[in-house]
């Protein structure tokens, strides 16, 4: 269920917010990337999280767009 509230509050937001959306997901992988290399990463669950949820604000990009 909490997916589908996260999908739907993506899908009423703009564009311009999706994609700042995406850049702060990506900046985020990035950081728990670099903690998981460095071993300070104690949530390794949160880098799979943080992938499925770009790859779903990419999902509603696309919908848009289309």
């Amino acid at each position: 269920m909490k997916t589908n509230t996260y999908v739907k509050d993506l899908q009423a937001k703009s564009a311009a917010d999706l994609n700042e959306e995406l850049v702060a997901a990506k900046k985020e992988l990035f950081n728990l990337r670099f903690q998981n290399a460095t071993n300070q990463l104690d949530n390794t669950a949160r880098i799979k999280e943080v992938r499925k949820n770009i790859a779903r604000i990419q999902t509603v990009i696309a919908q848009k767009n289309a």
